[in-house]
Formats: structure tokens, sequence, C-alpha cells
């Protein structure tokens, strides 16, 4: 009875991680640039949800589903903000049970929504290029809206026993987390009770979920590039490619750090725990910080509006 009394005591928090044995040395001067690199997360992809919400020559399928990738990034960013630089700032490590739980669900929310909509980015391009001339009568704005009420209803119903199955567990004295941030795999570690139900939710949901989508997405580019290579002129295969970079970009930055963070919790146990960290940090901050900008200097309709509302 004194050893369940005393694993709920300690684990009342879990302690959070900066950077791995550089915690006293390196947060003052570390906060600087996390500081930046959300603050231009933030103002970027607000800049763009202003401008294609106020012009009216961009409410087209393809900003619009910029748009809904900016949403899910500015929620990404701000799912976190105040435990990173917590940390970096004021050397606030400790999270309690339930803030790290309610973190845990919007961080994978918005994860498995930015894959959903990478996917009708890569359904938007396939069609634009493949199909060009049902485009508009395919992707009204109506079934566009549709699309992506699916997107968040299917986030929060896969990613809402995550915090439920967590809570039903009893955690061991060791309560010291890999990152600055709580997710699932991570928290998941710190249990003592036996864990393998919600091991294998978690591994369907990744597979059912962030897999699946990738795979939809590699079948899309597939068909993409055979259009592509079957037109004559080469000239308008590579226009029709290039309209396709910033959503490659985009998809690598958000597909590669994340799988390998996810491939380091469950098969990396003998990893260096700053690797973990660093990607832990890689897809937290990076696609909020370079989707705006590749998006603003690849597309030279929303550059030119983003310029003509500065110059005034």
């Amino acid at each position: 009875m004194s050893a369940v009394n005393y694993t709920k005591i300690t684990s009342a928090v879990f302690l959070l991680t900066g950077i791995p044995g550089q915690e006293d040395i390196l947060n003052l001067w570390i906060s600087i640039p996390f500081c930046l690199m959300y603050v231009i997360s933030i103002v970027g992809n607000s800049v763009i949800l202003f401008i294609i919400k106020t012009d009216p020559s961009l409410h087209e399928p393809m900003y619009i589903f910029l748009s809904m990738l900016a949403v899910t990034d500015l929620g990404l960013s701000i799912s976190t903000i105040q435990t990173t630089l917590g940390i970096f700032l004021f050397n606030s490590r400790e999270i309690s049970l339930d803030a790290c739980f309610a973190q845990l669900f919007f961080v994978h929310l918005f994860e498995c929504t930015e894959s959903s909509v990478l996917l009708l980015m890569a359904f938007d391009r396939f069609i634009a290029i493949c199909n060009p001339r049902r485009y508009v009568s395919i992707l009204t704005l109506p079934r566009i809206g549709k699309m992506g009420l699916v997107c968040v209803l299917r986030g929060v119903t896969v990613m809402l026993p995550f915090p439920i199955l967590l809570q039903q567990f009893q955690y061991c004295p060791s309560n010291v987390l890999s990152h600055c941030y709580c997710i699932n795999q991570d928290v998941m570690k710190m249990a003592c009770s036996d864990s393998r139900i919600s091991r294998i939710y978690g591994l369907s949901v990744a597979l059912l979920t962030d897999g699946l989508d990738s795979l939809l997405i590699f079948f899309s580019y597939v068909m993409i590039l055979k259009t592509v290579l079957s037109i004559t002129s080469q000239a308008e295969g590579l226009r029709a490619l290039n309209t396709c970079v910033s959503h490659l970009c985009a998809i690598l930055l958000f597909y590669t750090p994340m799988i390998g963070l996810s491939l380091l919790h469950r098969f990396g146990e003998g990893s260096s725990p700053l690797r973990q960290t660093l990607l832990g940090y890689i897809s937290l901050l990076v696609p909020p910080l370079i989707n705006p900008l590749v998006y603003s200097v690849k597309s030279k309709h929303l550059r030119a509006k983003i310029l003509r509302v500065f110059v005034r």
C-alpha cells in the first residue's frame, strides 16, 4: 500500500527536459533563437491566414488548403510554446499529469490534422494536373469545408483515447520526460503498470493516420509524375511540377523528423537522449517555421499580396 501511495505522490508531476546535460549552461542563450522561431512561426502563419481571408482572389482551393495548413501549424506552435519557453527562460520543468495529458492530446491532434491536410493538398495537386477540366467542379468551397471538418473529426476521434488510457496507469518515481513537451510515446515509458494496450493502440493509430496518409500521398505523386511524363511539351511538364515544389517541401519537413522520432521512441532504446531531443525540436519547430516562408517564396501571387500589404 505504501508503495502505491509513493508512486502516486511522486508521479503528481512530470519533469520536462531542455537540452540533456546542459540545462544550467545553455538555457539562457538557447531561449533567444527559440523565441525568434516561435515569433516567426506565429506571425508568418497569421499573415498568410489574414491575406487569404481578406483577399477574394485567393479564395481558391490551393490557398484554402494552405490556410488549413497554417491553422494546424499555429495550433502546434501555441500548444507547446508555454512549456518550451518556460524551460529555457525560467527553468520551469514541472508539469502536472492533467496538463501533460491535455498537451499531448493537442500536440497529436494538430499533427494528425496536419497529416490529413497534406493529403488534401496532394489531392488538390493531383486533380489540378491530372484532371484540370474538372478541377473547379470537384473542389468546390462547400466540399472543401466538409473535407476540413472530416480531418478535424478524425483527429479528435483517434487522439482522444490517448489521455483517457494514460490516466489509468500508475507511474514510476522516475518521471523525467525526454522532451520539452508531452507526447504519448514518451509518457508511456513512465508507466509502471502494463501499457501494452496503449502501445498497440498508439502503433495502430500511427499506421492508420500518418502511415496511410503518406502512402496515399506517394500514390498521388506517382500518378502526377505519370501524367507529367505523358505531356509532350517539356516546358508545360516542368511548369506543372513546379506547382508541387512547396507541397513536397512541406511533406519532407513534416514526415521525416516525425517518423524518425517515432522510430527512436519505439525501437531505439539505446539511442542518445540528445538525438531524441533534437528530433523532437525539429518536428516541433521546423514545419511551422519553414512552411509559410516556402509558400510565400514559391507562390508569386501570394508573395505579391503580402508585399502589397506591407508596402501600404
